[in-house]
Order: structure tokens, then sequence, then C-alpha cells
């Protein structure tokens, strides 16, 4: 039976709280690292020894991703806790760091809201908490686009509040808890930061927008728009509405077609790369060093040119000699094209035409590591 996964915690000299989640090999929040983090968390804010709180993973170069349910009291809690962040943290893990007081990350992270693309929006804070702290635009980028950030960049943002090396992540997390403890640095509530929210009038309009090019991009999906109206609850009613929001629409998505559908598209790509038989053997890909294509019409054409400007040699072959013939006359004019536009030179062109050649029958195959069929199709 596999390990459950659980939190570790460790209680330093100067009082800081290390609560390490270890659930190998993502690190996710499982359940049963969620009761195992409520419970670390709450000995630690009961404990007299301990001042604050960092909050980090077991091996961060690998990160954190899942849910969690534990923002409220991360957030509202008597004792700053500070998220150590290296590798992904996406999703969930993001939500986590929102809600403690302060982030500390290295350069390589990355920080993220992906859930969009499976179906569902962020469901515990993330629409309400990462607007106050980047700014609408760039957290509705985040948010419809699934687009991950580095740590760099995050911190230009205001998303993390310093960037360090990941050998002095923890300890850096260590001393900004201590500080804001010993009040030498803010102590910083993300849902009720207004600081990077644009005025009413200009959200609106940054609103508008969005689901214009929402319903462009994907018309018949209709998460996008549910989270930008629930963002748009917290700007206009308060965190607090946006929240309450935020909840009843994630349950509602959870369960919809839609999610399903773009589950099962998300674990069958992931499945891909656990094929029995062969992933799990350890076999490498077969070196390409010849290609050769069957058809030498406007598709098979085009892929032989794709092939030769990636410095491969193609074999076109072709069912007679006049089709051979227009199909490398295509490719020539092909490559000639990119002289003409000045993005080829004259002795590329030679070099690139020199890895060309055909043929009517198969005798030359034995020689090709792959083979792409472009032959015409009647239906």
């Amino acid at each position: 039976m596999a390990a459950k996964g659980r939190t570790e915690m460790e209680v330093g000299g100067d009082g800081v709280a290390v609560i390490t989640i270890c659930n190998p090999p993502v690190n996710s929040l499982s359940i049963d690292v969620l009761l195992s983090l409520k419970e670390s968390y709450e000995e630690a804010l009961q404990r007299k020894d301990v001042k604050a709180i960092v909050v980090t993973v077991e091996q961060p170069k690998v990160g954190y991703i899942s849910i969690d349910i534990l923002t409220e009291l991360l957030e509202g809690a008597t004792k700053p806790s500070v998220a150590a962040i290296d590798g992904l943290c996406l999703g969930g893990g993001l939500e986590v760091s929102m809600a403690c007081h302060a982030r500390i990350s290295t350069p390589t992270a990355q920080l993220g809201l992906p859930e969009l693309q499976l179906g569902i929006i962020p469901g515990f804070g993330g629409t309400q908490r990462l607007p106050r702290l980047v700014g609408l635009t760039k957290s509705l980028e985040m948010m419809l686009l699934s687009k991950p950030i580095k740590g760099e960049e995050a911190h230009q943002l205001g998303l993390v509040d310093s960037v360090v090396s990941p050998n002095d992540l923890v300890n850096t997390a260590r001393r900004w808890a201590l500080d804001i403890c010993e009040l030498r640095k803010p102590w910083i509530k993300s849902l009720y930061k207004t600081d990077k929210l644009e005025p009413l009038g200009e959200a609106r309009e940054i609103l508008k927008f969005a689901r214009a090019q929402a319903r462009k991009q994907a018309a018949n999906l209709e998460h996008p728009l549910i989270c930008i109206d629930v963002i748009e609850e917290g700007i206009v009613s308060g965190p607090r509405a946006g929240l309450w929001k935020e909840a009843n629409a994630f349950q509602g998505l959870l369960f919809s077609d839609t999610c399903k559908s773009l589950l099962h598209v998300f674990f069958s790509q992931r499945a891909t790369s656990k094929v029995p038989g062969a992933t799990d053997l350890g076999l490498m890909p077969r070196k390409i060093t010849k290609v050769a294509i069957l058809g030498g019409g406007l598709m098979g054409s085009g892929i032989a040119t794709a092939m030769i400007l990636s410095n491969y040699p193609v074999l076109l072959k072709e069912v007679n000699e006049k089709f051979l013939i227009a199909g490398i006359d295509r490719i020539k004019a092909n490559l000639q094209s990119r002289v003409i536009k000045g993005k080829m030179t004259e002795e590329r062109y030679e070099k690139a035409m020199s890895l060309l050649s055909g043929a009517l029958g198969y005798e030359k195959f034995k020689e090709v590591d792959l083979v792409i069929e472009a032959i015409l199709k009647s239906y």
C-alpha cells in the first residue's frame, strides 16, 4: 500500500515552525495532506514557543499542486505565515501561498492558476486574491490563458515578496516570518489589498474586453465567462461576496460535462508518458537521419520542404516520373521563394536541394528511419 501523504513540523530555536508537505512525487495536497496540514498548523498556532510559520514542500524543486481548504485559517491566523516556493506552484498550491502573509520564491519557480484548462475556475480564493496582488489585467491573463509566470516576474508584479536561490529559500522565509512577527515587515492579508486594483470604471472596461475575448476564442465554453463574473463580483461587492460566488460556481462546474471532458483529456495526455512495455523499460526514441515521403502533392511537398529546412535528407516517392518531377519542382519553388524574400542565401538553397532525392520504387526505403504518407485521397 502506498504511503499516505503527510506534513512534518519542525520548530527551530528562533521560534519559527517549518511545516513541510511530504507527498511525492508532486507533493499534491491530497485529503490526507490537507488534514495533516490543518493539524500541524493548528498545533503551531497553539504552541507558545512558536512565533511564526513557514509552509514549504519536501524536495522543493518539485513544488506542490492541488486544492486547499485552509486559506481562511492561514490568512486569519494570529501568527504570521510565509510560503517558501520553488518548482511548480499551481492551482491550489498558489492559493495556499496567496493566503500566507508573504511569499518567498526562487527565480525558476512557476506560479499560476491553470484551472480553466480543466473546465473549472480557481475555487479556494484565487479569483479574489490574485487580482489584489498583481492587478486585474495580469490576473485575467494568468487565469483565462492558464499562463504561469516565473519567480522573477512574480516579484516584479508583487505576487511574491522576494526572490532568492533555492539554498537560501527556507532560511529567508524564516527570517521574513520573524520580521513580520516583530513588526519589521508588514503583515499583509492579500484578500483585503486594494492598491493594485484599477478604479471601478476602468475595471469594468477591462472585464468587458475580457468577456469579448473569451467569447471570441471559445464561444461554446461557459466557465471562462463564469470566472470573469466571479472576479467582477469581488471587485464590485467586496472580496467576501466574491468568495461566496466563487465557491458556488466552482461546485457547479466541478460536475459539468465540460469539466469531465477536459479532465479526460488531461489524464489521457499524462497516460501517454506511461505506456506499459515502453516507457517503463527506459526505451529511447530512434534517431531520425533520413525521411521518406509518399506523395509529392501540395501536402507532401510542403512536408518535404519543412523537413529539408530542418536539415533532414528527404526521399520523395511518387508513382511515376511525371508526378515525381512535379513534386520536386514544388519543393524547389518553396525554397526559391525563401531566397527571393531574403530568408535564404543561394548557398543555403543549393545545400538544401542536395538533401532531396526522388524514387519511383521502394528499394531505397531501407535507408530511411521515418516514412510520412501524404498521398492524395479520394472519397
